[in-house]
């Protein structure tokens, strides 16, 4: 299979964020360059999809600052995503790049090899974006994300308004809401839950 699903929930909703790893570049707000992937080609297909689980914001993002998301694949609810068709070897640059290993380095071969035969998850480290979770297939192509192995067990962190703002621009992109419903939506999420105000919330998902 030369070609999977990869499911976005964080700030790679948004296309033009993506198109970093893809390419390479810095977005706007960030603090790091990306070296993009061997095949900078865009994605075949981009769909609007919900997958079940949650978001959890943890750590301390070196590109942003504050929480990232992860995905929690036993939380109860439904994430609000972005699916973008590509390479197997697309989807193993972009995880290794979250993991700021080199593209076509022995880390992406590593994912290259699993990808297309995950049937649940699959750890390949105990790094924060080395599990790699199928969330469905479609039409017989699995449909990827990466999230920490524990990520309910995560000690939450509030991001940052500019991550925060490539989360909002990506569901504006991919759901059509609004400010109201975006921070409708992210204001349950541990680390953002008690820790944003909901005017706060609002003025970051509008940037």
């Amino acid at each position: 299979m030369s070609s999977v699903w990869y499911v976005a929930y964080g700030s790679n909703l948004a296309l033009n964020r993506f198109r970093c790893y893809l390419s390479g570049g810095r977005p706007p707000g960030g603090m790091r360059d990306y070296t993009g992937c061997r095949d900078p080609s865009e994605p075949s297909q981009v769909l609007s999809v919900w997958i079940p689980g949650g978001l959890v914001f943890s750590g301390e993002s070196k590109v942003w600052t504050g929480g990232s998301a992860f995905y929690d694949p036993d939380a109860g609810t439904q994430v609000a995503a972005r699916a973008y068709l590509i390479t197997v070897d697309q989807f193993a640059d972009v995880v290794a790049q979250e993991m700021r290993r080199p593209p076509g380095g022995e880390f992406a071969l590593a994912v290259s090899a699993v990808a297309s035969i995950v049937e649940i998850a699959q750890a390949l480290g105990p790094g924060r974006y080395e599990t790699l979770i199928r969330v469905a297939l479609r039409d017989g192509v699995p449909m990827l994300t990466m999230t920490h192995g524990e990520a309910s067990a995560l000690e939450p962190a509030a991001p940052s308004a500019a991550y925060l703002g490539w989360i909002g621009a990506g569901l504006r992109e991919a759901h059509g809401w609004d400010a109201e419903r975006i921070a409708d939506y992210l204001s349950t999420a541990p680390g953002v839950r008690g820790v944003w105000g909901r005017e706060e919330l609002v003025a970051a998902v509008e940037r």
